[in-house]
């Protein structure tokens, strides 16, 4: 293939996946993947490496692309099927996250495989939005290994029933996982046909082909890193347990076209939420990495053949069953990111921007009973500014992708008034460039309900560089009165929840 007809195969490959997010929005019945777009969609081979992505959601991709290929060889496949999963243990990241999977066959033979991973406001926890302060995997929901929900074109009623009884409304449940089968068999239809335009033999072909390149692209930009080793240490606030200020350590170290992340020195896992598989803690290498690769790097499992990490097992960041991971998707692998930019800072630092706000700010909440309801969001904050410019404020960074719910959609399904949606001005970081500021938000409950905060950043606050200042860390309070990093509470009509996000750091001595 010429690099023009490599770059068409590219091409074609992501408009797939573009489509069968498209599909999964418009089809999908919860706020939570309708709105805020909480979802992602992908190509594999028939091996299970990464072919494409669409620009979703980071966390996500990564951990599909570190972990799909021992999933899908897990089973015999055969044409119709659609496999579920959510066992973060098993290639998932935390519960609420549903992983459905598709083969695509041409003439009886597997050629590659869609899949689209969707974020459910209720998996089944005790706690409204599924992401409770949680010691033990069991207390986040339903677990799902991965199983069949749909087998030669007929559906697993077995299993269909299970999810819809853990659900609190079961047909909005039961419609999103449609909406996700939905979006996998226009993938499925979309890729068999390129597949058969091409025939079998070139489609591998040109998806090894790609794969090659993205790795030349990848070893170049390691290559401009200076060799050496790299160390940085950050902290996490708290596992909203009883642990706080829980260390991260990484070692980094380039040799070359090779570079290898060394985990060794982060706490033990903790009783708290905030541990994470493997896998979580690749998403968030690997997207620091394709940060720096050139804006044409296809989105490839070749692109991480230069990048190795470990991580000791029963670490914070390669947690063993049955560890609490509900937080360590959304919060800790926020912080991986920052250590990763923390080392390479050292290398190439006017490639890197100090810290951004480092909270997916996560808040669950909702009611149990005939008034049943859930609702989950993340919610921005301030990017660090680097050397080419300052942080944007009020924005989502790094390993989250979601919108937010417009507050007409928010007051017209669930029984809450946003009194407050503004920039939380003077939160960034001074700086030669300085840090963007985070965000006020402010919600009036109307009726009685429960809310659960995962939040991060609050006690240690995001750290500038080249002599930039730190931004200013979050607060939340109830009814005025500061309440933890992680929390849950029971509130009553008339409460008012304020969440005041960080700031991101500055870059560079504000006198220059």
């Amino acid at each position: 293939m010429n690099p023009v007809e490599l770059t068409l195969f590219a091409s074609r490959l992501n408009a797939v996946c573009d489509e069968m997010g498209v599909v999964l929005r418009r089809a999908a019945f919860s706020t939570n993947i309708r709105d805020r777009l909480d979802f992602s969609c992908a190509i594999f081979d028939a091996a299970g490496d990464l072919c494409a992505q669409a620009a979703h959601i980071p966390v996500h991709l990564g951990s599909m692309a570190y972990a799909m290929r021992s999933i899908v060889n897990r089973v015999s496949w055969m044409p119709g099927d659609t496999l579920v999963f959510n066992d973060p243990y098993l290639g998932g990241t935390h519960l609420p996250d549903v992983t459905l999977v598709s083969p695509v066959f041409l003439d009886d033979r597997l050629q590659a495989f869609v899949a689209n991973r969707a974020h459910h406001a209720d998996i089944g926890a005790e706690s409204p939005g599924s992401m409770p302060i949680s010691s033990s995997l069991e207390q986040e929901g339903l677990v799902l290994e991965p199983a069949f929900l749909i087998r030669n074109g007929e559906w697993n009623t077995a299993l269909r029933e299970k999810i819809a009884g853990s659900a609190r409304r079961p047909d909005e449940s039961l419609g999103d996982f449609s909406a996700q089968v939905s979006a996998n068999l226009a993938g499925s239809q979309r890729l068999e046909g390129l597949v058969g335009k091409m025939h079998a033999c070139s489609f591998q072909h040109a998806v090894d082909r790609l794969n090659d390149y993205g790795e030349t692209l990848a070893r170049q930009m390691v290559t401009g890193i200076p060799d050496g080793e790299y160390s940085f240490t950050d902290v996490l606030d708290d596992d909203g347990i009883g642990d706080s200020g829980i260390p991260l350590n990484l070692t980094l170290t380039v040799d070359g076209e090779r570079c290898h992340l060394d985990f060794s020195g982060t706490a033990a896992q903790v009783q708290g939420n905030v541990n994470c598989p493997l896998s979580v803690t690749a998403a968030g290498v690997f997207y620091v990495f394709r940060c720096l690769m050139p804006p044409q790097t296809p989105s490839c499992a070749g692109i991480f053949r230069p990048i190795t990490l470990s991580a000791p097992e029963g670490s914070l960041l390669n947690a063993r069953f049955p560890a609490a991971v509900a937080a360590g998707n959304v919060e800790t692998s926020t912080r991986v990111v920052d250590l990763v930019c923390g080392a390479l800072a050292q290398a190439i630092p006017d490639s890197i921007p100090a810290a951004s706000h480092g909270s997916m700010n996560n808040l669950a909440m909702g009611a149990n009973g005939e008034r049943a309801w859930d609702y989950y969001e993340t919610i921005g904050g301030g990017m660090g500014s680097g050397s080419r410019g300052g942080g944007l404020s009020g924005v989502q960074t790094h390993m989250t992708n979601t919108r937010n719910t417009p507050v007409e959609v928010l007051e017209s399904h669930f029984p809450i008034r946003v009194e407050t949606y503004a920039i939380r001005r003077g939160s960034g970081g001074e700086g030669r460039r300085r840090g963007g500021d985070g965000i006020v938000r402010t919600i009036r409950f109307l009726d009685e309900a429960r809310f659960t905060l995962l939040t991060e950043r609050r006690r240690y606050a995001p750290w500038g560089l080249q002599s930039g200042g730190d931004g200013k860390p979050g607060r939340n309070l109830l009814n005025g009165q500061v309440i933890p990093p992680k929390c849950e509470r029971r509130v009553s009509q008339g409460d008012v929840l304020t969440i005041e996000t960080p700031g991101g750091g500055g870059w560079g001595s504000p006198g220059e």
